[in-house]
This record gives structure tokens, sequence and C-alpha cells, in this order.
């Protein structure tokens, strides 16, 4: 294929779609909150992996560059939660990136060479000036950090800055460990309600799966009202074809997909953005053989299914013990598996299909371990759900675990 068409579709995590379909009401929302004149809420991005929490909120940079605001941010990794000193690292590193070019004073210097004559340098508010603020600063690590965000502020505001919008991904990382005495995610929510109450516009922007808003409420129970909550849903059908059809839509483009091609595609994929772009990305390729070998293109589906298992679900189902995939074959086979279920839900099911059911207090514990290995987690009413988009689809289409008396769907009333 030539270089100059390329195939357009990036199912990589985080990576830019050639075309972000739908996400106005998100956009739109964001924009609002760019425009508080006080910073009451926070934007909090939630979702199912592969609905594009990353790629909007990259896609929200811009905007809040356009509208005068300073970005810092990355991906919270597991580290970060080990000690709220490795979160003021993680801050203060950011942060230097948009303020080392800050002039807070200056300073005289020893020239270098056989002169060795004074001179005077600018002194520059990088990473090692902030740490110095902050371990100069007395109290607690919440006073220190409050005192270089002040700071900062003060440099900020006469440069015509509207504020800094610290946004991190994979948000659901950071959390507190009262076994180890360390509140990194306390101290994040209590620093940021604290500036924000002086006025100073430093605004969150979290992305993360559904288990962040427990967490926050976990560390903090003020912590829903500081934040704007926007759970990311599957794109509509017109939205999906929207992400299907556009990138093709190009001068010269060897593929055009046909409207029977998009309903596929589309259906196929459910509106998760992820998984269109895997499955254009592969039907792309496929067609362009397909037309080269003067075949008439058509959507392998049952071979596009088998990939997607293997290079998606497969590991995340390894992850899982043979006990606790009768637990998740039992919540697939539910009415209610593409939304959420209860205990209640689920033990009844597992007394219906398998030999060895589970009691509630068997089940519940067995969810608390499957939401540590992120393949369900339980919402804000005491509900669970799947984590992972369409894995209960792909736990049917597997053989059913030992144990299971009876394939089939039941009367959940029974």
């Amino acid at each position: 294929m030539s270089p100059q068409y390329e195939n357009p579709f990036r199912p990589g995590a985080g990576h830019k779609p050639p075309y972000l379909a739908g996400r106005q009401i998100e956009t739109d929302e964001f924009k609002r909150l760019l425009g508080q004149p006080t910073i009451l809420e926070n934007l909090m991005l939630t979702g199912l992996r592969g609905v594009g929490k990353t790629v909007l909120l990259d896609a929200f940079k811009p905007i809040a560059i356009r509208g005068d605001w300073l970005w810092v941010g990355t991906d919270l990794e597991e580290a970060v939660s080990i000690s709220e000193h490795n979160l003021v690292v993680r801050l203060l590193t950011d942060l230097s990136t948009v303020t080392s070019s800050l002039v807070t004073g200056t300073e005289e210097q020893t020239e270098m060479g056989f002169t060795g004559q004074p001179i005077t340098v600018n002194k520059m508010l990088n990473y090692e000036a902030l740490e110095a603020i902050y371990k100069e600063t007395p109290g607690l690590e919440s006073d220190r950090l409050k005192a270089v965000l002040e700071t900062v502020w003060a440099l900020l505001e006469p440069r015509g800055k509207r504020g800094v919008v610290f946004a991190y991904d994979e948000a659901q990382n950071l959390t507190d460990n009262a076994d180890r005495d360390q509140f990194p995610l306390s101290l994040l929510l209590d620093v940021f309600q604290s500036i924000q109450r002086k006025n100073i516009p430093f605004m969150l922007a979290l992305t993360g799966l559904p288990t962040l808003v427990a967490n926050l409420v976990e560390a903090r129970t003020f912590s829903e009202r500081m934040f704007r909550i926007l759970f990311l849903q599957r794109l509509s059908d017109e939205e999906s074809r929207e992400a299907v059809e556009k990138p093709t839509k190009i001068e010269n483009c060897p593929v055009l997909f046909s409207p029977e091609s998009v309903d596929t595609i589309v259906d196929l994929s459910a509106g998760y953005p992820y998984f269109i772009q895997f499955i254009c990305r592969e039907v792309f390729d496929l067609f362009i053989q397909q037309l080269g070998e003067g075949q008439t293109p058509s959507v392998p589906v049952a071979e596009i299914t088998h990939k997607l298992d293997s290079d998606f679900f497969a590991g995340r189902w390894s992850k899982a013990t043979d006990r606790q995939r009768e637990l998740l074959y039992a919540a697939a086979t539910l009415q209610s598996a593409d939304s959420e279920f209860t205990v209640r839900d689920l033990v009844r099911r597992t007394r219906q299909i398998l030999q060895n059911p589970f009691k509630s207090s068997h089940a519940n514990q067995m969810l608390k371990t499957l939401c540590e290995k992120s393949l369900v987690y339980k919402n804000r009413h005491g509900k669970y759900s799947f984590a992972v988009p369409l894995l209960h689809k792909f736990i049917l289409r597997n053989e059913a675990p030992e144990g299971t008396i009876q394939d089939g769907f039941f009367d959940e009333r029974a």
C-alpha cells in the first residue's frame, strides 16, 4: 500500500482516532467548567476501558490552551499512591514544566574563567525552586503544597493566564492507604479544595475507570461535590457510523466501506470507540487485499471476532481462577449482564446453572477480588457491572466452565 494510503485507524490505548465522533455534550461541559469565575467544580471523566476517556482528555487540552489556561499532567501510576511524598513529587514535577520559564528574581554568581567577575543571572521557578519553597514552608505536607501553588499563582496571574488545569489519566490508581498511614488522595482533594476557596483557578481534570468515583468518596465524602462527573457511554449508531465512514472519505482513498459493511462494523463494535478502531483497521487492510485480488470486499465477522477475543479479551480472562470464571459465567448469562446486577441476582443464577452454587458471603468476597482484578466494578448504588466492555459476550462465546450443569437462559424470577 502506498504511504499516502496508510491505514488511518488507530486502536492503540489512548491513540487519537482519525475522527473523534460524538462527545459534544462532554466538550461543552468542559468549556463551561473553564468559564467558572471561581472553581466550584472540577472535571471527572469515567467509564469502561475502550470508551475513549484518554482520547477525549487529550482533545480538551488545546481547548484549554486557546482559553489562556496552562495544562499540566500525565498518567497516574500506582507508585504515586505509595506515599504523600510521591504525590507531591508528581505535582511539582508536572507544574515545573510550565513554571520553569518564570523569573522570580536575580542573583549574583561568579563568572567561570580567569576573571572570576560577578555576573547577574535570573532565578527561575524550576523544579528545584518549587521544591525549595515546599521544604522551607513549615507545617504539614498540605500546608507546604498549598504554599507552592499560591506562590506559582502569584507569578502567573500578572501574566494574563486564566489558570492551570492539572490533568491526570488513570486516576483510579490513586488511593489512600491507612495501613501505611499514607493518604495521597485525601491530600490532593484537601489541597485543591483549599486553594479553590481562595479563588486560585487551579482545576483538576481526572479520568479513570468507574472505581475512581468510589475511591474519591471513600477518601473524602465532600469529593462528589467537587467534581462534575461525566460517565462516558458507548457512541450512538449515528456517531459510530461517522467514526467508521469519515476517515475513508478523503481524496483518492482506495477503500470505501459499503453501507452493509458499515452496518456490520457498527453492530460488531456495539458503539465502543476502541472496538470501532480495532475492527476498522482489520477491515481496511483486508479490503485493500481483496480489491487487489479483484474480489468483492466483505467483512469477515467470525475471523475478526476471533482476533478480538485473542488480542483484547483473553489476557483479561486469564486473570480469573476457575471458580471466579464460574461466577463470571453466571453473571454473563443474566439478562442484565450488559448493565448491572446485584449479589442476589448472581446467587440465584448460580443455584440454577452451577453444580456448586455460591452463597451470598462467598459471592461478595469473590466480587471484591474481581474488582481488584478490574474485571467487574461496584457502583455507588451497591450494584455490580462488568468492567470490560462486551466481556459478557466473550464469556458466552467460550465453552461453559466445568461445574455448569446446564447452558442457556432461565427465568430470573424463578
